[in-house]
């Protein structure tokens, strides 16, 4: 098992990842995002979902429903923090699914999804929290800035 699929499953249990961990999904993210187009093709059919907000069991109950990754193609529309309780969880795990099945996965930022929104609305202490420092929110809104709105 490759050291995504063992983060992917440790993910989809809700336990957090190592901060060194954070920063090494965060980077392998950014290669393949810098890589996409502003302008998405997304192949149908495809699950829609959106405003997930950190609420990382509704999200489980999405791919329940819908079906696992790669088996069905997701677009998620943005939003994926703040709010809830595991949003660090929530987003890691859509972003090591992106990682692992670019193709399948399609993630768009929401407004929540930018530096100034999740000081306000829990994501940023979230990480400071669970982290004891800013270094993973940082690493997560670079990240930010490389989806497409």
């Amino acid at each position: 098992m490759s050291d995504l699929d063992r983060q992917i499953e440790q993910l989809k249990k809700c336990e957090p990842l190592k901060e060194s961990e954070v920063k090494a999904l965060c980077l392998k993210a950014m290669e393949i995002l810098v890589e996409e187009s502003n302008v998405q093709r997304v192949d149908a059919p495809v699950t829609i979902c959106g405003d997930i907000h950190g609420q990382f069991y509704d999200m489980k109950e999405l791919f329940k429903v819908g079906g696992d990754c790669p088996k069905t193609n997701y677009l998620f529309l943005g939003d994926f923090v703040d709010r809830g309780f595991y949003s660090v969880e929530t987003f890691l795990l859509l972003l090591a699914l992106k990682v692992r099945y670019p193709d399948r996965i399609t993630l768009i930022r929401g407004n929540h999804e930018s530096r100034q929104i999740t000081q306000v609305y829990g994501f940023y202490d979230e990480c400071l929290r669970k982290y004891g420092s800013v270094n993973v929110w940082r690493y997560c809104t670079d990240i930010f800035d490389y989806l497409s709105f």
